[in-house]
């Protein structure tokens, strides 16, 4: 077992690379020091005088809690101590009411104003709400251990794979949180890799990947027939959405400061892309007639605006698709489905018909991955590649529209 003199500085560099177990003591006389198990997993611990009696108080585990964090929390243990406080009751006092519901509404109330849209930040309640909360709502956060995240699992780990997947990482994400702010220490019971992983099955061993279904290619000239002979805002939205390949949420919250006419295409902003990158796409003919035809809501920003002038619902697009599947089904009609899978079209299939498509024509597989704003190759590749192809995208989707309209 190794040491360092407490007259010696730790550094960022030096607590990531050590693998020798032992204690690292910290300059700065708090008593602050890194303790390497024989596992070597760290944790930061502060030796302190409380009251006249010599104390140690767990800080949390690195890489979770940072040298500059456990710095940071050494001082203002120090400091309570000087005063006469009792900064352990402090924390047994945390810890005592911080059951696994409490830390996560504490947890979510820090971290949902990161997510994209309103959508996720329902499912990740939702998911929490539904499957953990009743399980281990109520357990302390500092005594859940691997058995309880695996009640909460097993249950729907065969039957609902990738809610429980998307659950796990949920559960991992506040415990997480929880160990940083101090309410439980040790390793994360909901980690996957060298823990769950050894007693769960792969996900991609028990369920197999959905793909979202896509209109069969055979389909699109009756289908854009049927689109078109149809009137209002969600069907001139999934018309939009079909020629120009956009996800649904894309083309929903278009606004018209968005679009550039005289040049020609529509930029969507980095926020409101996936990939989290402005994303531009080629405005062909038919896609500016349709613009200039549309009409527009004083008052409202949104190309394709609900009734009262916000943007149109997440379920917009999609009701569109099912009604008309079950309509030509009522006329003796095949309905719109999928070829593989048999299951109705939905909007976002539209983008599977596209690549298909663009493969079966030849078309450069970046050209259409960019059409589809995809990453495309290694990040070396990302980087040397200076243009997004606007020109030749616009070909290749003039040539979309010609196949997708013909009948």
């Amino acid at each position: 077992m190794s040491s360092m003199t407490t007259g010696t500085r730790l550094t960022t560099a030096f607590v990531k690379n050590i693998k020798q177990q032992g204690k690292y003591f910290d300059e700065g006389r708090t008593g602050l020091f890194l303790r390497i198990d024989k596992n070597i997993r760290k944790y930061w611990v502060q030796r302190l005088t409380v009251n006249g009696k010599r104390r140690e108080i767990g800080l949390g585990a690195y890489p979770l809690v940072t040298l500059k964090m456990a710095r940071e929390q050494a001082f203002e243990n120090k400091r309570t101590a000087t005063l006469g406080g009792d900064p352990l009751a402090a924390k047994r006092k945390a810890q005592s009411v911080s059951n696994f519901e409490a830390v996560m509404e504490q947890y979510l109330e820090a971290k949902l104003t990161e997510f994209r849209n309103e959508k996720h930040k329902k499912q990740w309640r939702a998911t929490l709400d539904t499957y953990a909360v009743p399980v281990i709502g109520s357990m302390p956060v500092r005594d859940i251990q691997v058995t309880d995240v695996l009640r909460v699992l097993k249950p729907i780990w065969d039957t609902k794979t990738e809610t429980a997947s998307r659950l796990r990482g949920r559960i991992e994400k506040v415990l997480s949180w929880a160990t940083v702010n101090e309410l439980r220490e040790g390793d994360n019971p909901a980690r996957w890799q060298g823990n769950l992983s050894e007693v769960l099955p792969k996900p991609s061993k028990v369920a197999t990947v959905r793909h979202q279904p896509a209109l069969a290619q055979k389909d699109t000239g009756r289908w854009w027939a049927d689109l078109s002979n149809r009137k209002g805002t969600s069907i001139a939205a999934l018309r939009f959405a079909a020629l120009t390949v956009s996800r649904s949420g894309e083309v929903r919250g278009m606004t018209w400061d968005e679009v550039d006419l005289e040049a020609r295409h529509w930029t969507i902003p980095a926020e409101r892309m996936k990939a989290r990158r402005q994303h531009r796409v080629p405005l062909t003919p038919t896609l500016i007639a349709m613009l200039e035809d549309l009409p527009r809501m004083e008052g409202s920003p949104y190309v394709f605006f609900a009734a009262q002038g916000g943007m149109l619902s997440d379920m917009a697009l999609s009701s569109v698709m099912r009604k008309m599947h079950k309509a030509d089904l009522a006329n003796g009609g095949r309905g719109y489905i999928d070829a593989k899978s048999g299951a109705p079209a939905v909007p976002h299939g539209l983008r599977s018909t596209f690549r298909d498509w663009a493969a079966e024509q030849g078309y450069d597989h970046v050209l259409a991955e960019l059409a589809l704003a995809h990453d495309v190759g290694s990040e070396v590749h990302r980087a040397y590649r200076r243009t997004d192809a606007l020109e030749r995208r616009r070909k290749m989707m003039v040539d979309w529209e010609n196949f997708f309209k013909k009948e």
